[in-house]
């Protein structure tokens, strides 16, 4: 896949590591990163920012601090794609969906991923909400 993306993306991990493997990976198919360690931090972000993209752990200060990122980048946008990475059902054992409608409105976000999570993922989700081809 040699699509290069011209997209923003406010990264979201209190996992450092994590955003330190990712970030580099990402900037390769042309986003533009900006990362954040904590919810704080990412709130702080969206005062001022409007990404394409946030993506998100779901457990970092709170259980569902993910969740509650997520609901306020959609009411500051509708068409931001929100993507969730989690550990929670390893972690755990409680499962979330994004399958439908309804499933997505509540989490408000578009995509669900289970940590760990690889770039193919990440991009064929941002494929599928963009409609860009593979």
């Amino acid at each position: 896949m040699n699509t290069q993306y011209n997209k923003s993306i406010l990264f979201v991990d209190d996992d450092i590591d994590f955003l330190i493997q990712m970030k580099p990976q990402l900037e390769q198919h042309g986003f533009k990163i900006t990362t954040a360690e904590s919810l704080a931090e990412a709130e702080q972000y969206l005062k001022n920012n409007t990404p394409d993209i946030v993506i998100s752990d779901l457990m970092m200060e709170n259980f569902d601090a993910g969740f509650g990122l997520a609901y306020k980048a959609k009411k500051k946008d509708p068409k931001i794609l929100v993507i969730i990475v989690t550990n929670v059902a390893n972690d755990l054992g409680l499962k979330f969906r994004t399958d439908s409608e309804d499933e997505r409105e509540w989490i408000k976000a578009d995509a669900l991923l289970a940590k760990p999570v690889r770039l193919e993922q990440l991009l064929k989700e941002i494929n599928r909400y963009f409609h860009l081809e593979e």
